[in-house]
C-alpha cells in the first residue's frame, strides 16, 4: 500500500537501493535505536546528537551537529510517515540546503529487504553552504555515502535478526 506525502511532486535528485539479507523487524529495529545514525555516518564524518524527541521512527524531531572533520554543520531534522507502512522520511528544518527530503523506504522482496535511500536535494543559490553542499551532497560524495550507510545497515541489522518480533 502506498500513501501520498506532502514531497511527493518533489524531484529526485539521488537514489541508493540494494537488497539486505535480513527481515522485516531487524531492519525496523536497527533504524529505531538511538545509536544507528551515528553508525551510519561515515567518517570523516561524525554525528553529535543534541536533542532526540522520539516517538517513532516515523515520529520524530532530531537536532545534531554532522562534523565533517572540524567544520560543524548543524542540523534540525523531523521524521515523518512515509509512502508505505515501513517507511519514514526525514525533512531537515534547520540545516545547510534549501530543501532536504530523505524517504527511507523498506520492502519485503525475495531474499529480504530492499532498502531504498531517495533523496530530493534542493541547494542554496549563493555563500558559502552552497558551495559546501554541492561539494558533499553531489553525485559523487552521494554514492559513497550510500555505499556506506547501506553497508553498515547490512552489518548493524545481524545484532536484531533473532530477537522476539515487535507486536
Amino acid at each position: 500500500m502506498t500513501a501520498s506525502t506532502p514531497y511527493d511532486n518533489l524531484p529526485i535528485t539521488f537514489e541508493h537501493r540494494s537488497v539486505i539479507p535480513t527481515t522485516m523487524d531487524a531492519m525496523i529495529a536497527f533504524h529505531e535505536d538511538p545509536s544507528a545514525f551515528a553508525r551510519l555516518s561515515p567518517p570523516p564524518i561524525f554525528a553529535q546528537v543534541h536533542r532526540r524527541d522520539w516517538r517513532s521512527m516515523s515520529d520524530a524531531e532530531i537536532e545534531f551537529t554532522l562534523w565533517f572533520l572540524v567544520l560543524p554543520v548543524r542540523w534540525i531534522a523531523r521524521h515523518e510517515p512515509g509512502p508505505t507502512p515501513t517507511s519514514f522520511i526525514d525533512v531537515q528544518f534547520k540545516g545547510p540546503v534549501d530543501t532536504w527530503v530523505h524517504r527511507h523506504i523498506f520492502n519485503q522482496v525475495q531474499g529480504g529487504i530492499e532498502l531504498i535511500d531517495r533523496l530530493t536535494i534542493i541547494h542554496r543559490k549563493s555563500g558559502f553552504w552552497a558551495i559546501f553542499s554541492r561539494l558533499f551532497f553531489s553525485p559523487l560524495p552521494l554514492r559513497f555515502l550510500f555505499f556506506y550507510r547501506h553497508l553498515r545497515t547490512r552489518m548493524g541489522v545481524k545484532q536484531y535478526e533473532h530477537q522476539p518480533a515487535r507486536s
